[in-house]
């Protein structure tokens, strides 16, 4: 149960392209050599930081690190350079490679061929990766992931070598997030290329769409946005594109229906998972947006606004604040088990005694299982001593026509504990958009003031920074 026997398993692939970057790939034979010689660099370190993009050297850096028996640890390398080498302290001793240091690392002359040691634990329970949670409302914690976590989570979901020949997945999403390194293994597990883009231009993911015939490909919610804006009318022209999975945060509903249209014959995947998680739990699959997309029933047309049912060996339930388990439709914390999830961080479990981890999420579930996610707990307004979730705001607001992206925040009142702020991104009358709240939810929901932004402060991966604006604000309000 380690992830070394992805590795061995791709190298039967001989001369067969396995990644490609910036124009050049590594066939099967060559990542399973390169991570070979790059095992016996990085033995006598407790570990491997990678500071890079995406690159061919990714794959060969942490299959070397398995290899070596060293935990795999890649960092977000558009921190500053403060928060970097603050995260790099913690690992004392560990090698870094930074982007100078990549290229050298899949010369072909780049080091001999090291056996692989006898005291290493193939049995999963030593630590495969270390990965720094995004850190949206909180200071970033190490959330670690053993090899069982990871190698439960390409067992239970997907088949050995199910994919076409011709198969690729365009990955545009950075190293550093949970998603860069599980499309790295599900894809080296089912036999379909991985195609890497070293940043993210929506008309470039399109070009390279096309130029090398992509079949699936994963892109977070901001990106999906950029996409649709970049194809306007013109069509997307994307015959090859057969299932675009998103996640990583919330989907603007008038977002994810005008892809739909644009992209008719592309299959639509809408996946939920955390790092602590080691990826997805939950899944939209293409059916099930096409029967929702196209339903006249509320209720089932309101799917598309889910992500999806449980993955096969995962367990979701909704708690209540008393700690009870919620009925369908009733909202509470989301609460998840299985054999891929951790939710250790250093050394420290967050399980509980029967082996639920607390998302942090609230969410409901509806008598069929799917999950709906209103948004984080930390995020929850008190107002007037009523838990407002800031999402449901949001949704209300992203349908009005003049208004592109929103973010709900509180800020402290003397009179009600916090009162309610929209910033948005658009345009429109504060008066009549606070009535086009006001007619759809209740007035204790309908924000108190509206404040327009160019743009919303977020994380590279889309993640709203929402303690930004609430920093902001409340020295504005102060």
């Amino acid at each position: 149960m380690n992830i070394n026997m992805i590795l061995d398993m791709v190298s039967a692939g001989g001369d067969r392209a396995v990644v490609t970057a910036a124009g050049r790939s590594l066939t099967a034979a060559e990542l399973s050599a390169l991570s070979r010689r790059a095992a016996g660099r990085f033995r006598g370190h407790p570990a491997v930081l990678y500071l890079g993009v995406n690159h061919l050297a990714y794959p060969v850096a942490l299959f070397g690190s398995v290899l070596a028996g060293v935990p795999f640890v890649p960092l977000n390398y558009r921190l500053g350079a403060e928060q970097l080498d603050a995260l790099v302290a913690r690992h004392p001793g560990a090698l870094v490679l930074r982007p100078q240091d990549l290229d050298a690392l899949v010369e072909a002359d780049g080091g001999q061929d090291v056996p692989e040691p006898d005291d290493l634990d193939w049995g999963g329970e030593s630590v495969a990766v270390i990965i720094y949670t995004s850190g949206t409302t909180s200071a970033p914690k190490a959330a670690l992931l053993r090899h069982r976590h990871l190698m439960a989570y390409v067992l239970n979901t997907l088949e050995f070598g199910s994919a076409a020949e011709s198969d690729a997945t365009l990955v545009s999403v950075p190293p550093y997030h949970i998603a860069g390194l599980t499309n790295l293994l599900s894809n080296l597990y089912t036999g379909r290329r991985i195609v890497y883009l070293t940043a993210f231009d929506a008309r470039e993911w399109l070009e390279t769409v096309r130029a090398e015939r992509v079949t699936h490909a994963m892109l977070v919610p901001t990106m999906l946005a950029r996409i649709v804006e970049a194809v306007g009318d013109a069509g997307a022209r994307t015959p090859s594109l057969r299932s675009l999975a998103y996640g990583g945060s919330r989907t603007p509903r008038p977002v994810l229906e005008r892809a739909l249209r644009l992209f008719p014959d592309t299959g639509f995947v809408n996946a939920y998972g955390l790092t602590e998680t080691a990826s997805s739990i939950a899944v939209l699959g293409p059916e099930e947006h096409r029967t929702a997309f196209a339903s006249a029933d509320p209720a089932v047309r309101d799917r598309l606004g889910s992500v999806g049912r449980a993955l096969p060996g995962i367990e979701i339930q909704i708690r209540t604040e008393a700690g009870e388990p919620a009925g369908p439709g009733v909202p509470g914390l989301v609460f998840a088990r299985g054999s891929q999830i951790s939710g250790e961080y250093g050394g420290r479990s967050a399980l509980d005694s029967e082996g639920w981890f607390p998302t942090r999420d609230l969410g409901r579930l509806d008598a069929e299982g799917y999950l709906f996610i209103e948004g984080r707990a930390d995020d929850t307004i008190i107002r007037g001593g009523e838990n407002i979730a800031p999402a449901e705001i949001e949704d209300v607001l992203l349908e009005h026509p003049g208004i592109a992206e929103a973010a709900v925040i509180g800020v402290p009142d003397p009179e009600w504990g916090q009162r309610l702020v929209a910033v948005l991104v658009g345009a429109g009358d504060p008066e009549e958009i606070k009535r086009w709240v006001r007619a759809r939810l209740r007035s204790s929901k309908t924000p108190d003031a509206i404040v327009f932004r160019p743009e919303l402060p977020k994380t590279e991966t889309g993640k709203l920074l929402r303690r930004n604006l609430v920093a902001e604000l409340e020295s504005s309000h102060a």
